[in-house]
């Protein structure tokens, strides 16, 4: 399969998500706006989410997809198959605990992870209902994690890809049709998370059986491949707990500013979230394979050649992303967000907090990509060690950047911090040897520059004043926005075109 071909199909399917993604912030923000009742839904939101990034997405697939690669590789289709089956049994078996404790040590949790909640019972109250209702989320989302890393072994993107735009149809439904029917209204909500689970995980079923590896029950703690995966995810999940840890930090540091900061900095993410999950998650997801196998095949020349290939797209294509975000960061919020119960108020502190995101986006998604090098040859150590000094730096720019610029100043840091670890993960794999840059580098920066330069010089005179935007109708920021993202995208490209840029260039084939 080519690289580039799978890339555009993850992230045309995650595209699609992101765009129902923002109809659903939409539909959120135009019901319930930026406050109480929000606050307390994203709050007990985050936590599932958090421990799904936690043991689900992030450190079971870093640990699992190499094991698995390498039966696949060397063993065949029967030795993997068992290595399903166990994997998955003790995977749904743990997972369900964690929930069926999360659900009944609800209070403790929000105690926990947004201490200044307590101070207003009502509020507090509420977020301890919502997360009863959407703990369970993780045990879904565990055995979808599952599932994408078997069907993303076997080069299947698209099922995994495609499936979180049920969550996001999940929410639209709840919120629009539902709502009205719950007291608060703000339950539909936690009852789509609850929905959007199951959906996500029945259409996993499917893909499984069509390649021979839908699990069956089957327990053996012993099993030497279960045990390799469970020695890679503890250090794995250290790692990859450091950044959600940094994000739940940041919550309880949020939950002690005005009401409306915890929802500020949601949308800012969920803008942020577009370009990383685009290019960031789906480069991560058609990397990691390949790398592993190549790692399994003894070819450090070409494993080194496939980091190269992906470091070069990143750039190339998140560089524009953050200075767009930059940039457009009121024609966007406010042709997204700003109806109903969002004012100009809610407007404009989302975007003190996307422009402080912004600086970091290149570094986050640098860290997707560079990542999966140490993953793929079962080097979660060093990453582990890299994540705990980011968590450390994160925390004291936290201290430093709260007072003068508050919410803002939390996204500041988690910026800041990934450009940080992006760059210590780069300093690793050049240490080690694993990656040696490819001839060329230097005109490819130049060219870059040049075609940034372009962009920025098209959307500074066609993006005009806030209170342009402000002014327009809806219809008409969103046709205004749309000329302006079009417009700058063409700049770009076609300058890069100009100099030499050929999407041939690009062409890679999976190992």
């Amino acid at each position: 399969m080519n690289l580039l071909r799978a890339l555009a199909t993850v992230s045309g399917m995650t595209l699609m998500s992101r765009i129902l993604g923002f109809v659903r912030d939409f539909v959120i923000a135009r019901a319930f706006g930026a406050g109480l009742a929000t606050d307390a839904f994203f709050v007990a939101f985050r936590l599932p989410n958090l421990l799904r990034r936690m043991f689900a997405e992030g450190a079971f697939s870093q640990a699992f997809v190499p094991i698995l690669a390498e039966y696949k590789n060397r063993k065949g289709d029967d030795a993997t198959h068992h290595l399903v089956d166990r994997v998955a049994t003790l995977l749904g078996l743990a997972v369900a605990a964690v929930a069926l404790l999360g659900v009944l040590g609800a209070p403790l949790i929000i105690q926990i992870s947004a201490p200044g909640f307590a101070a207003d019972a009502d509020k507090f109250a509420l977020t301890v209902e919502l997360t009863r209702i959407t703990f369970p989320y993780i045990l879904f989302m565990s055995l979808v994690a599952l599932a994408g890393g078997i069907l993303n072994t076997w080069s299947r993107f698209a099922v995994p890809a495609f499936t979180p735009v049920l969550l996001n149809l999940s929410f639209i439904g709840m919120a629009l049709f539902a709502a009205p029917y719950f007291d608060p209204p703000v339950l539909a909500l936690a009852w789509a998370v609850f929905l959007g689970g199951i959906l996500q995980l029945g259409m996993q079923i499917r893909p499984l059986a069509r390649i021979g590896m839908l699990p069956r029950f089957r327990f053996d703690y012993s099993d030497p491949g279960v045990r390799r995966i469970l020695k890679l995810m503890a250090p794995a999940i250290l790692g990859v707990s450091v950044s959600q840890i940094s994000l739940l930090i940041n919550t309880i540091f949020a939950s002690f500013l005005p009401s409306g900061s915890v929802s500020w900095l949601y949308y800012a993410d969920r803008l942020m979230e577009f370009p990383s999950g685009m290019l960031g998650v789906a480069l991560g997801t058609i990397l990691l394979p390949s790398l592993s196998k190549l790692h399994a095949d003894a070819n450090p020349e070409a494993f080194s050649s496939l980091l190269d290939w992906g470091l070069r797209l990143t750039l190339m294509l998140t560089l524009p992303a953050a200075l767009g975000l930059a940039m457009l960061a009121v024609p966007l919020i406010s042709t997204l967000f700003h109806y109903g119960a969002f004012a100009v108020g809610d407007v404009m502190h989302t975007r003190d907090a996307l422009l402080a995101y912004s600086i970091g986006l290149t570094g986050m998604i640098l860290v997707k990509v560079l990542a999966p090098g140490f993953y793929a040859r079962q080097d979660i150590r060093t990453p582990v060690k890299i994540a705990l000094l980011t968590l450390l730096a994160t925390q004291l720019m936290n201290l430093a950047f709260i007072v003068p610029l508050a919410h803002a100043g939390l996204a500041l840091s988690i910026a800041l911090a990934a450009c940080l670890n992006a760059g210590l993960l780069y300093h690793g794999l050049r240490k080690r040897g694993v990656y040696l840059p490819q001839p060329g580098w230097t005109a490819f920066w130049l060219k870059l520059a040049a075609a940034l330069a372009v962009m920025a010089a098209v959307l500074w005179l066609g993006t005009g004043t806030d209170a342009v935007w402000f002014a327009r109708s809806g219809l008409a920021r969103v046709g205004w926005l749309a000329a302006i993202v079009i417009v700058a995208a063409i700049a770009y490209f076609a300058t890069l075109f100009a100099l030499g840029f050929r999407p041939r260039d690009f062409r890679r084939r999976a190992a």
